[in-house]
């Protein structure tokens, strides 16, 4: 039979191999960067017309081509920008003295080739950094994606009040039957406003519908114009990137913030690569978008990032895209929504290239509901994961644009929402909206304890609505009728941003004042240690506030029960008794700290090592040790005064020392340092071994047991604990002679 490992075989079953790593396969595009067959970096331009880029004359030129030639490049700039050498640009990236605004300028005169070639030449911790310095607005900020299997309009408004009132910026919502747009729209919008004021919100549906409900003032940005590296995928999605920029101009016309969509790996799932590396034709698109007059872009390989991840070095390129769009000054919405791996140290380690240096948004949708609630397609981070994401940012000072809120007022915020969009569909003759699914929106866990409605009376509502042309204010005075006044204010000011335009400005938020935070109003100024944006004071006060943090003093100075455990009597001298066993407790045992870390009652634990001491033959004193906090010189001093020599030592958390007088202090017999894991079973085998040892029999020593996870879960409890236990150490103070105080019961 072949030899095979059992480890090899417990990492077989792990998460991670449900996924498919492939070898390079340059031809159908599956390579992350630097692929073979990339063209190298090439502009000639004659007369001011361009003859040749990257490696093809202008005769070959596909409609990408034509259309940087036309509206993408700086000619201007270009011919100094090209003769830059790849590294001395890829310097400039990572040196603070080089400002954004600089790199800015080269980014316009540098061909799709030449931006891929020079990302390429960054590693990871230097394209985060080059991401930090690029950044367009000065904060990073965060968008969620809200949507439930139900299409629930209930939960749909409770879930993004919710994510509203936890700081993301932009809430993006989807529907699984197309005709639902509408509602699922108008549930985000008064969701959105109730959590709070200023969150732009979209609906991410065919661009036609999307532009009809953006224009009747019921979503406030779209994302949903997709752009691509070849020519062929252009075709084979009936577009052009002429047509993709009328589109972002019909939508900036009104009054909408519109971002564009790409990511590395779809020209290859597409099936139409053409040979090239991801990040190059990623390149091309961010270019395209730029040219387009685009404010911003969603990528970082969006829904390919596991196609993505199959091949070397894909998390690196998808970081490098993020990096080329920040540098052609684009809003970079980078990513992190769909699922990137099924092994969560991976899709971590993923996620830390944008989470660090911070991004516009740091996901391009973070699922606030239980990801199968996610019609997306899941949710790279989602409901369940909220907590981890604020200690993340915590354990970092990084703003990851998700702010802490208390339990109350979540469930506040969400029955307000709810209770606001039931009085919505109530006053605009929508169907109706119980009292039940309020209810179960405010406290429930997901679209399974919602109600169910009546779906064919939904999408007619929504049809109706569509003919109707409900609006934006239509919403905001039914809200205005039924007493929400400042939700209806809210949307109205929403509206009154579409004439204003500032927020079409790059990287553009709304902040609950109604202040526009953009790349213009509040650029990136980042040189340096010391620059740009800093956790720091109110904001840094807030996302340290979490819900389940513990404060530490109240948890180091508890109280304890009034009633003795032990009573001390007089100074503890050197016993003659051979068969004695000392048990030797700490300066807090008993005392000042009455249980063990795992809520052992200190007079029980005593119990149980007196009995088995004497369960095995052996004569159990009791002495306090005063003069120190550690265990093994608690254990060593109380063997100094066994008659046996033998001693037990316990600290006040419950770990545990057989110690005989004539070792060294550090060393010992047995050592039990796995407190909490301790029954007062495993502290009665301690006094039977320590008797045994007293009495020179052969001894076999407790089974040792182990949690690999206890020091991650108790080293606080622990700390505290102990600086209990030192605060009462007396120095120079002799050993003192103990008694129980009562008998306790043991358990």
């Amino acid at each position: 039979m072949p030899e095979s490992s059992g480890r090899f075989a417990s990492r077989a079953e792990k998460e991670l191999r449900r996924e498919m790593l492939v070898t390079p396969l340059p031809e159908l595009g599956l390579v992350a960067a630097n692929g073979p067959n990339d063209p190298d970096p090439e502009l000639v331009v004659e007369n001011g017309v361009v003859r040749r880029m990257d490696g093809k004359p202008a005769a070959e030129f596909d409609v990408i081509d034509r259309f940087l030639v036309a509206h993408g490049l700086d000619l201007e700039i270009a011919s100094e920008a090209m003769a830059l050498p790849d590294a001395e640009i890829a310097r400039m990236l990572v040196d603070v003295d080089v400002p954004r605004a600089e790199l800015v300028r080269i980014a316009r005169g540098l061909t799709p080739a030449k931006l891929a070639r020079v990302a390429g030449l960054l590693d990871p911790v230097e394209l985060m950094f080059a991401l930090k310095k690029l950044r367009a607005r000065r904060a990073p900020a965060n968008q969620a994606h809200v949507t439930n299997l139900k299409e629930s309009p209930a939960l749909l408004a409770a879930d993004a009040a919710e994510a509203a009132a936890r700081g993301f910026a932009e809430l993006e919502t989807t529907v699984g039957v197309a005709r639902y747009a509408p509602l699922n729209a108008i549930s985000l919008l008064v969701g959105s406003q109730t959590g709070r004021a200023g969150v732009m919100t979209q609906c991410a549906v065919e661009e036609r519908r999307n532009l009809q409900l953006a224009i009747s003032g019921l979503v406030t940005y779209a994302e949903t114009l997709s752009v691509y590296g070849t020519e062929q995928v252009f075709v084979d999605g009936d577009d052009t990137p002429w047509s993709k920029s009328f589109l972002g101009a019909a939508y900036a016309s009104r009054g909408v913030k519109v971002r564009f969509t790409s990511g590395t790996g779809s020209e290859a799932l597409m099936g139409h690569a053409q040979g090239m590396s991801m990040l190059y034709l990623e390149a091309r698109c961010i270019s395209v978008v730029r040219a387009a007059g685009s404010q911003g872009v969603q990528n970082g390989s969006i829904s390919c990032v596991a196609l993505v991840l199959s091949v070397p070095g894909g998390t690196r390129a998808i970081l490098a895209e993020n990096v080329i769009a920040a540098w052609l000054d684009l809003e970079v919405a980078s990513g992190n929504d769909a699922i990137a791996s099924h092994s969560a140290i991976r899709k971590t380690a993923k996620l830390m290239g944008q989470f660090l240096p911070g991004t516009d948004f740091v996901t391009s949708g973070y699922s606030v509901m239980p990801r199968h609630d996610n019609t997306f397609g899941g949710g790279n981070y989602d409901a369940d994961d909220i907590d981890e994401w604020l200690t993340i940012q915590r354990d970092w000072q990084v703003d990851g644009g998700i702010e802490p809120v208390a339990e109350d007022e979540v469930l506040r915020v969400r029955r307000r929402g709810a209770r606001a969009v039931q009085a919505v569909f109530d006053e605009l003759g929508l169907p109706p909206v119980s009292d039940a699914e309020v209810e179960a929106a405010t406290s429930g866990y997901d679209a399974g304890d919602m109600p169910d409605r009546d779906r064919a009376a939904d999408v007619e509502a929504a049809d109706a609505a569509l003919e109707r042309r409900v609006s934006g204010l239509d919403v905001a005075l039914a809200l205005d009728r039924r007493g929400f006044g400042d939700v209806a204010r809210a949307i109205v000011d929403m509206q009154r941003q579409r004439v204003s335009a500032d927020y079409l400005q790059t990287s553009a938020v709304i902040d609950a004042d109604g202040l526009v935070h953009s790349a213009v109003s509040d650029p990136n100024l980042y040189l340096g240690p010391g620059t740009g944006y800093r956790l720091e004071g109110e904001r840094w006060e807030t996302l340290q506030a979490l819900p389940h943090v513990v404060d530490a003093g109240r948890l180091g100075a508890g109280g304890v029960d009034a009633r003795a455990v032990v009573v001390a009597g007089g100074e503890a001298s050197r016993g003659s008794d051979p068969g004695e066993v000392v048990v030797a407790v700490g300066p807090a045992f008993a005392d000042t700290i009455r249980e063990t870390i795992s809520g052992l009652d200190h007079g029980e634990v005593l119990a149980a090592v007196l009995d088995g001491v004497e369960e095995a033959g052996g004569t159990p004193r009791l002495v306090r040790v005063r003069r120190v906090a550690d265990v093994a010189f608690i254990a060593h001093d109380g063997a100094r005064l066994s008659g046996s020599g033998v001693a037990i030592g316990l600290q006040s958390k419950g770990t545990a020392v057989i110690h005989r007088s004539d070792l060294q202090p550090l060393d010992n017999l047995e050592l039990f340092g796995m407190s909490p894991l301790y029954s007062l079973e495993s502290y009665r085998a301690m006094g039977r071994n320590a008797a045994g040892y007293a009495l020179g029999k052969r001894v076999g020593p407790v089974p040792t047991e182990l949690d690999n996870f206890a020091r991650a879960k108790l080293i606080v409890r622990t700390t505290l604990l102990h600086a209990r236990e030192t605060r009462a150490v007396a120095r120079g103070a002799a050993p003192v002679e103990l008694t129980l105080a009562r008998p306790p019961v043991v358990r």
